[in-house]
């Protein structure tokens, strides 16, 4: 499962999964995308860089995701899928840079608007699942 939405009263609320940090981070982006485009299939015909940076991993993960709402105002872009993303910790900073292609929003209809990224109930954890194995798990709850 690379993500599900959980229950909330006003906003949505999802978590994102993956084996590595990046991956998690990954699927939270995907789901904040589930949510603006309830399933429509988004070319990946432009490719863009994405650098960000965060005090701690939740920061980094609010700048991330505020990225992409950024640049659907900003630049009418909308994620299709990542070719790559890297996290890396640099003297207590978090750093992020990822490759992400998509399109133009004005070639898409979709009405679901997500107002803001809220730090409300957001965490980043790592989560044992079996011996030596673990998962990593982002949430994330937006204002719509």
């Amino acid at each position: 499962m690379k993500f599900k939405f959980l229950e909330h009263t006003a906003d949505m609320k999802f978590q994102g999964f993956g084996k590595t940090l990046e991956e998690a981070f990954e699927n939270a982006a995907l789901a904040l995308q589930e949510v603006i485009t309830k399933g429509i299939k988004i070319k990946p015909i432009i490719k863009k860089t994405i650098k960000v940076e965060g005090k701690d991993k939740e920061a980094l993960l609010y700048n991330f995701l505020e990225e992409f709402l950024f640049l659907l105002d900003a630049e009418d872009f909308l994620l299709s899928k990542f070719e790559n993303l890297k996290i890396k910790e640099k003297s207590g900073i978090y750093q992020l840079e990822a490759s992400v292609t998509g399109d133009k929003a004005n070639n898409y209809e979709f009405t679901n608007n997500v107002k803001a990224i809220t730090y409300n109930e957001m965490f980043v954890k790592k989560e044992k699942i079996g011996k030596g194995k673990f998962k990593y798990i982002c949430q994330v709850v937006v204002d719509v």
